[in-house]
C-alpha cells in the first residue's frame, strides 16, 4: 500500500508465471498496468505490447518449453520461461518505434530490427510485454522527465523512483512484472534499485547486449536489470549471463580489458570463500543521510570486512577526479551523439539535457584528454584492488528516493561519488535492496571484476 492508501499489486516471482495459461498471463499483466496510478502509468510505459501478440509469445514459449524439457531438462532456453518483461526503450522492436524518452526520436532514426536483448530473451523463454519511460536520453539519475512526468515511486508518490531506467524499475516495484531490462552508464540501475528496494545487475560497457542500444556514452553505457527478489535475480543472472557463452574469438572491449586483470588471483574453479571489503558511503561523500550510512554499514558487515586504512585512502585518492571526469567523458560523448540534432530540434529537448550536450561541445581537448587519463588511472588501480580483492562493497546512493525538490546538481555530483569509479572501471555490479525505517530503502552494490564472478551467486545464495 502506498502513502495514499492506495494497495498495490503483490508481485509475482518468476516461478509464478509458467503455471499460469497464455491467456491468464496476458490478461495479470494488463490488469497489473490497468491498477497504476495515472501519473506512474504515464512516467512509466513507453509502450503496451497487443494483448495478441502477447497471449501468442506465451503459448509459443510454453509449447518450446515443453519440447525442450523433453530433450533436455532445465536447458538454458527454457531457464525465463514464461516470464513477462518490460524494456527499457533505449532497445529497439521490431516495428516498434525507439523513444529514448524523447518527443522526436523516431523522427530522426528508424528502427532496425529487434536489440540483442530481446533475442537472447526470446531464447530464454522470457515474454516481452512492453517498453518503459526513463530520463530523455539517459541522462539523469532521479526519474525526472518533463515531457511524459516524473516517476514517481510506486510506494511513496511524493517521491521520485530514481532514473535513468526509472520506468524499469518502477514497474517492478508497482508487482506489474517480475523483471525489466534497463541500462546504467553513471548509477542507472544501482540508483532506482536503491530507491525502490530492488535487487538488479548490472553488465559491462562493450557487451553485446549494450552494443545495439541507443547511445548515451559508449565508453560506459552498460545493459543491466531489476527483479523485486534475490531468488529471480540469481535466475536471470545465470540466464542472461553463465548461459550465454561468448565467441572463443570475440576480443574483450577496452573497458573490459583494463578491468580483468589475468593475474587477478580469483577464479570461478576455485573454492575458496571469495574476499571483499567494504567502503563507507561518508568516505566518499561527507553529507551523505546518516540513516542511509548507518543501514549501509550494517548491511555491509555481512558481507564483508571494512576496508583497512591503506586500502580506502589508496581508492579515495584514486577517486579524486572521477566525478569530473566522468561527467567530462559522458557528455562529451554524449554531444558526439546528439552533434547534428541539437540546433533544429533545440525546442523538442529538455532543456536541461539540451544544455548538458550543448555545453559538451565546447570542452578543451585538454580537458578531454585530462578526463581520459583520470579514467586510465582508476582503471589501473582497479587492477590492483581486484590483486588483493574479489570484490567490493560500496552504496549504491547518498540517501533514499528523493522529492523533486531534493533533485539537486549537488545531490547528482553526490550520487556520482559513489557509482563514477564502478562506472569508469567498465565493471559489473550487484545491486542489495537495504531497507530503512519508515519503508524507504537504500541500496549496496557489489562490484567484481567479471560478470560471471562466482561472487554474485554467492552473495544471492547461489
Amino acid at each position: 500500500m502506498d502513502t495514499n492508501g492506495r494497495k498495490t499489486p503483490v508481485p509475482l516471482p518468476f516461478a509464478a508465471w509458467p503455471a499460469l495459461a497464455p491467456v491468464d498471463a496476458t490478461r495479470e499483466v494488463h490488469v497489473r498496468l490497468a491498477a497504476l496510478p495515472p501519473a506512474l502509468r504515464s512516467a512509466a510505459v513507453a509502450w503496451i505490447r497487443p494483448e495478441r501478440e502477447m497471449v501468442a509469445d506465451f503459448a509459443e514459449t510454453r509449447a518450446r518449453g515443453a519440447v525442450a524439457s523433453k530433450l533436455a531438462p532445465a536447458t538454458k532456453g527454457d531457464s525465463l520461461k514464461g516470464v513477462p518483461y518490460f524494456l527499457k526503450d533505449l532497445f529497439d522492436v521490431a516495428g516498434v518505434p525507439t523513444g529514448a524518452g524523447s518527443t522526436f526520436l523516431a523522427a530522426v532514426r528508424g528502427t532496425p530490427g529487434d536489440s540483442a536483448v530481446v533475442r537472447l530473451l526470446r531464447d530464454r523463454g522470457a515474454v516481452l510485454a512492453g517498453k518503459s519511460q526513463l530520463v530523455e536520453f539517459a541522462s539523469g539519475l532521479t526519474g525526472e522527465n518533463p515531457h511524459f512526468g516524473d516517476c514517481p515511486h510506486p510506494l511513496f508518490p511524493d517521491r521520485l523512483a530514481g532514473g535513468s531506467s526509472s520506468g524499469s524499475a518502477a514497474l517492478v516495484a508497482a508487482g506489474v512484472v517480475p523483471l525489466a531490462v534497463g541500462t546504467d552508464t553513471g548509477g542507472s540501475i544501482r540508483v532506482p534499485a536503491a530507491f525502490c528496494g530492488l535487487y538488479g545487475f548490472r553488465l559491462t560497457p562493450g557487451d553485446e547486449l549494450v552494443r545495439d542500444a541507443f547511445p548515451l556514452a559508449p565508453t560506459m553505457d552498460t545493459t543491466g536489470w531489476f527483479t523485486a527478489n534475490a531468488t529471480d535475480l540469481l535466475t536471470a543472472w545465470r540466464a542472461i549471463v553463465t548461459g550465454r557463452a561468448s565467441p572463443p574469438d570475440e576480443p574483450l572491449g577496452v573497458a573490459q580489458r583494463a578491468a580483468r586483470p589475468e593475474d587477478s588471483p580469483y577464479r570461478p574453479d576455485q573454492a575458496r570463500q571469495p574476499r571483499g571489503c567494504y567502503l563507507p558511503g561518508r568516505s566518499l561523500v561527507p553529507g551523505i543521510d546518516r540513516a542511509v550510512d548507518a543501514a549501509c554499514e550494517n548491511a555491509a558487515a555481512r558481507l564483508a570486512d571494512r576496508a583497512d586504512q591503506a586500502t580506502t585512502e589508496s581508492l579515495v585518492g584514486s577517486w579524486h577526479e572521477a566525478v569530473d571526469a566522468y561527467l567530462t567523458i559522458g557528455m562529451s560523448e554524449a554531444h558526439a551523439v546528439h552533434r547534428d540534432w541539437l540546433a533544429p530540434y533545440r525546442a523538442h529537448y529538455d532543456p536541461v539535457i539540451w544544455q548538458r550536450f550543448s555545453d559538451a561541445g565546447h570542452f578543451p581537448a585538454a580537458k578531454v584528454a585530462a578526463a581520459r587519463a583520470t579514467l586510465a588511472a582508476i582503471r589501473a588501480k582497479w587492477t590492483e584492488f581486484f590483486r588483493a580483492y574479489d570484490f567490493l562493497v560500496l552504496p549504491s546512493a547518498p540517501c533514499p528516493a528523493p522529492t523533486k525538490a531534493e533533485c539537486t546538481p549537488e545531490l547528482r555530483r553526490n550520487i556520482l561519488a559513489l557509482t563514477a569509479p564502478a562506472s569508469l572501471g567498465g565493471l559489473p555490479c550487484l545491486c542489495l535492496p537495504v531497507p530503512l525505517p519508515g519503508g524507504l530503502t537504500a541500496g549496496l552494490q557489489v562490484i567484481a571484476r567479471d560478470p560471471d564472478s562466482p561472487v554474485f551467486a554467492r552473495l544471492l545464495g547461489g
